[in-house]
């Protein structure tokens, strides 16, 4: 069976379509993103604005010229943060429907720190020693402990880079007191974190989706490495050295400099100062030693539960 999974994030839409055989193993098709910024504007006033309901409704519209085009038989969409916390994400779910014939399900924050779960222990070989994924989106993070056993502990916390764009607005670049002043607000909102970390007391950082997954391309472009000489193409254990003058070169960065950034994607030049600025807090917060990148998250797990329940 070959299906669509469309993940209606905060920031962009991921459109992912896979075969699944009778053995239940899937292969990935295709894989695409739309950029809609869902939050701009209006997540912290719970309203996704009419200017964002266009790009949302614009960015599905692309993704169903692929599916088209894959012939896929089957869609599952899902919708997180943007969509559950504004009071006109129904209505943008309706005008879906009614638009595409598509019903997307809207998931908790608990359900999309699972799904999360299951797709990152697809990339990632856990360990006995207890591990931190985080996931960081426009409307909201995510937070999960695990080890080899399995999922430890897990909380979505409403702290995604929308949501800390529209409130702080830094300046180009952003100045010394704006960085304080952001990561003060980040440390009063993250409690329940610390008295799970203090429990579980992880060593290693495991980051998927987007913001990590530009972090690891533009070291990737700076060190010089072709993507063929990867021998994981869907993980990438980041040396902390590299990750951390990558962060002190983004915190001097304008947003032109940041255009001409190679591996950086163009929808999240707006947002990548904010979110390594959120990396690296958690990093010197809980005394981080090591760094995993994962391709995987949200819609490979989503697949992973519609195969294996």
């Amino acid at each position: 069976m070959r299906l669509a999974i469309i993940d209606l994030g905060t920031n962009t839409f991921n459109l992912l379509i896979v075969d699944v055989d009778v053995n239940k193993q899937y292969k990935i098709i295709f894989n695409d993103k739309a950029g809609v910024k869902l939050g701009k504007g209006g997540i912290n006033n719970k309203i996704i604005t009419p200017e964002a309901f266009l790009r949302a409704l614009n960015g599905i519209a692309k993704h169903m010229e692929s599916i088209q085009k894959f012939n896929a038989e089957k869609i599952i969409a899902t919708a997180t943060s943007g969509i559950r916390s504004t009071e006109n994400g129904k209505e943008l779910v309706t005008q879906i429907k009614k638009q595409f014939g598509i019903d997307v399900k809207i998931i908790s924050g608990d359900e999309e720190a699972e799904l999360i779960y299951r797709g990152v222990k697809q990339t990632v070989d856990f360990t006995e020693e207890n591990a931190l994924i985080l996931d960081i989106g426009g409307g909201s993070n995510e937070f999960i402990l695990v080890n080899k056993n399995g999922l430890l502990w897990k909380q979505s916390f409403d702290l995604g880079i929308s949501r800390l764009l529209d409130r702080f607005n830094p300046s180009n670049p952003i100045t010394r007191c704006e960085i304080t002043e952001v990561e003060k607000y980040i440390d009063s909102q993250l409690n329940p974190l610390y008295e799970a970390v203090k429990k579980y007391k992880p060593t290693t950082l495991i980051g998927s989706s987007g913001t990590f997954d530009s972090i690891r391309e533009m070291i990737i472009e700076q060190k010089g490495i072709k993507q063929e000489n990867l021998i994981n193409k869907n993980s990438y254990r980041i040396n902390l050295f590299d990750y951390l003058s990558l962060h002190a070169e983004l915190l001097k960065s304008t947003y032109n400099k940041r255009l001409s950034m190679k591996g950086l994607e163009f929808v999240r030049i707006e947002m990548i100062v904010l979110a390594s600025i959120f990396v690296n807090f958690i990093i010197q917060k809980i005394g981080i030693k090591s760094l995993i990148q994962s391709s995987y998250a949200l819609k490979e797990g989503l697949v992973d539960k519609i195969i294996n329940g």
